[in-house]
């Protein structure tokens, strides 16, 4: 059931994407896996520097590999067909440092989101994963690369396959704070939801 509501026009891809948790076994295409990364591959960046490195795994050993680097809490997502972990690269190639790094990585993962929605796979980025393993687990430099999140990556599953607590967050799509929080005309003001 999707009961967002907009405070503006917007386009419904925007709206009907969301983060689920159940995922069932079905495998994306080697296509449909491409284009996902093609989408973030095409997405801005400063200096067209393209800071953003995702490494992914479908299969066995690597799938238990990614797998082993989440935390308890993130256990359902085991059950997708395609977990990934994106990297930001630190410096430019002139070895200054790349300062909007993490905002470009953010823009690659959000245009890989949206593009599985179009093609009606679902994501689920996570916090919830061992960063300092991430390093040596997947053979990334930390001097080189910022661990930024995981990603889940399948078709929508049947939310019966998650914990009691877990499923019924399956039910209602998450809404936003209002948009007076998120953008403001001029200098910042407090707003009463935000002072709370």
């Amino acid at each position: 059931m999707n009961d967002r509501i907009t405070e503006a026009e917007l386009d419904p891809l925007f709206v009907e994407r969301w983060s689920p948790r159940a995922f069932s076994a079905q495998q994306p295409t080697e296509a449909q896996v491409a284009s996902l990364f093609e989408a973030a591959r095409w997405a801005p960046s400063a200096s067209n520097f393209q800071p953003a490195l995702f490494l992914y795994a479908r299969r066995a050993p690597d799938l238990a590999r990614f797998q082993s680097l989440l935390v308890a809490g993130n256990a359902w997502a085991k059950k997708a067909p395609l977990l990934a972990y994106v990297f930001a690269r630190r410096h430019f190639s002139n070895g200054k440092e790349n300062a909007t790094a993490d905002f470009d990585t953010g823009a690659a993962w959000m245009s890989l989101s949206l593009r599985a929605h179009q093609l009606g796979l679902c994501t689920h980025g996570m916090a919830g994963f061992d960063h300092d393993g991430a390093y040596e687990v997947l053979g990334v430099n930390p001097e080189e690369y910022r661990v930024i999140a995981a990603i889940a990556v399948g078709f929508l599953g049947d939310p019966s396959s998650l914990t009691p607590e877990l499923a019924a967050r399956e039910v209602v799509k998450s809404q936003r704070k209002p948009l007076a929080e998120v953008a403001q005309e001029g200098v910042f003001r407090v707003t009463a939801a935000a002072a709370r």
